[in-house]
């Protein structure tokens, strides 16, 4: 399951939330320490795992 990196407006921190691609596209974010959803998305890294050797 993707993990996906928000800012808090309410509460002003940084959280990173599990959800599918799907829950992220409705928009159902929601704070974990607040519970609001006025949150703005952060950019983050992207690992991608491969079974090939380089």
């Amino acid at each position: 399951m993707p993990l996906y990196e928000y800012f808090c407006d309410k509460c002003r921190k940084e959280v990173t939330i599990p959800m599918s691609i799907s829950a992220h596209d409705k928009g159902d974010a929601a704070c974990p320490e607040c519970g609001t959803r006025e949150m703005k998305q952060l950019v983050g890294a992207f690992f991608s795992k491969t079974s090939r050797k380089s």
